[in-house]
């Protein structure tokens, strides 16, 4: 009995091990890093070793895949989010709500996601939702917050994922080659590496928020009250 027990106990902490080496090989593939700890892109960590430089917040720009409200609509936000950051689930369950009721519906603000992946499941999420139509994206994004604990922690997060957009009308199949496209994963890590090098990025979420008098960057999930205030001036000028 005894025996049997640690065979069960070795063979779950192989499965472990080699997952989580899988999942190091992936990142690394990607341009990811381990550094102090943290997963980080390459470019990142080279970064980190030298002189801060100077942000250049005007020569960001993306192309937007999926846009939230009017285009045009005097404020624009950048939303820098991880679809694996529990943070970021805070933000876009319980904030984007009322920002949406407040502003986006009445054409003051836009927002565009910008997917800022920290492991290998939420860049699979962030390319599986790039799949979806516009009408669905941004309800995709929240069914993925909603249950970030479910896939985020699974050793079966693929298959998650796809029967989630399986509901959604896309099929197993077609899952498989959106979270295996390699231009969408070239097109999210460049943006990564550009809000990173230009905007001083770092962490998520972190917000740019764009207006005609300027640019404001918001790091970390900001309480709405404060959010509504950088809006409202902005609106004002």
């Amino acid at each position: 009995m005894f025996e049997k027990f640690i065979k069960i106990i070795s063979r779950t902490l192989a499965t472990v091990i080699m997952f989580l080496l899988a999942d190091s090989f992936y990142l690394s593939q990607k341009g990811f890093v381990w550094s102090d700890g943290n997963i980080v892109l390459l470019k990142s960590a080279q970064a980190a070793e030298a002189d801060q430089k100077p942000l250049d917040t005007a020569n960001f720009n993306m192309k937007p895949h999926h846009v939230l409200g009017k285009s045009d609509a005097p404020v624009t936000i950048y939303e820098f989010s991880s679809l694996g950051c529990t943070h970021c689930a805070d933000f876009h369950l319980d904030t984007l709500p009322k920002l949406q009721e407040e502003f986006i519906d009445i054409g003051k603000v836009k927002l565009i996601f910008a997917d800022f992946p920290i492991d290998k499941r939420s860049m699979q999420a962030a390319m599986l939702a790039r799949c979806m139509p516009e009408n669905k994206y941004f309800d995709f994004l929240a069914i993925l917050f909603k249950k970030q604990m479910s896939w985020g922690l699974s050793f079966k997060a693929e298959k998650l994922l796809s029967g989630y957009a399986e509901v959604e009308g896309i099929t197993p199949e077609e899952a498989k080659v959106c979270m295996d496209n390699k231009d969408v994963a070239n097109d999210i890590i460049y943006v990564r590496q550009q809000a990173m090098e230009k905007l001083g990025i770092r962490a998520t979420p972190s917000f740019l928020i764009r207006s005609a008098d300027g640019d404001e960057i918001i790091s970390g999930a900001p309480d709405y009250n404060d959010l509504k205030e950088i809006i409202n001036k902005k609106l004002e000028n």
